[in-house]
């Protein structure tokens, strides 16, 4: 009998490779990120000033931005209006920190504009957790009691975490597309710094693509496992 932790012919031909390419993505954002975290701007712009500007700018005055620990955890929090950048990005006046910044600026338009993509993203996001903690269990108690409708309803909700994945690529895209448009549109950075945010960004963009490759093949081998175990 199939067992979902413990490795299978699946499990070695599509999550392995799948998690490989996410532990190559999250190297390349790591070492992009520190490359351009040695490269200061050219006016000593940090990144909380470049979020500030750019929020200004686009009459979003009320947004606060604070700094929060730890390295990568930049964000944007919708509920409190607050974008939040890690200590490497705050107050580091270096090309990586303008990029990150301006992408979680990035957010804050989005919402701002009530970006469809992020609108979708949001709503479906208590859904999305449910179905990441229920998922497995049911399909496994399914699986056990031989009651298969149980189980095609495990696997539905797991395919809701695949969802979340597909919808987030357009909203980091448009972020970061955001983020390269304004620091142009007001010239915050130059040309050379220009090309570093747009590396940073698509060393970023690459963690998002490997996430949602991890989440179809983990689906796909759910569905080979267990979709349709009538005939056992």
């Amino acid at each position: 009998m199939p067992f979902y932790f413990l490795p299978d012919r699946y499990y070695i031909i599509l999550v392995i490779p799948a998690m490989l390419i996410a532990m190559w993505a999250q190297m390349r954002v790591k070492t992009t990120f520190a490359r351009y975290s040695r490269i200061r701007t050219l006016d000593g712009l940090t990144g909380a000033q470049a979020a500030r500007r750019i929020l200004d700018a686009n009459g979003l005055t009320h947004i606060r931005i604070e700094a929060v620990p730890g390295s990568l955890t930049d964000h944007y929090d919708p509920r409190q209006k607050v974008v939040r950048l890690s200590q490497d990005v705050y107050g580091s006046a270096t090309v990586a920190a303008v990029g990150v910044a301006a992408h979680e600026t990035g957010h804050a338009l989005q919402h701002a504009e009530s970006y469809e993509p992020l609108r979708i993203r949001n709503t479906i996001i208590p859904v999305t957790n449910l179905g990441s903690q229920l998922s497995i269990p049911m399909v496994l108690i399914g699986y056990i009691m031989g009651f298969q409708p149980l189980v095609s309803i495990g696997i539905l909700l797991f395919s809701l975490v695949t969802v979340f994945q597909l919808i987030t690529l357009p909203v980091e895209f448009n972020a970061s597309r955001r983020a390269l448009d304004t620091l142009e549109r007001y010239n915050m950075v130059t040309e050379q710094e220009h090309t570093g945010v747009r590396s940073v960004l698509f060393a970023a963009a690459l963690t998002y693509v490997a996430a949602l490759i991890v989440s179809l093949a983990n689906l796909l081998r759910l569905i080979l496992l267990f979709g349709n175990r009538n005939d056992d």
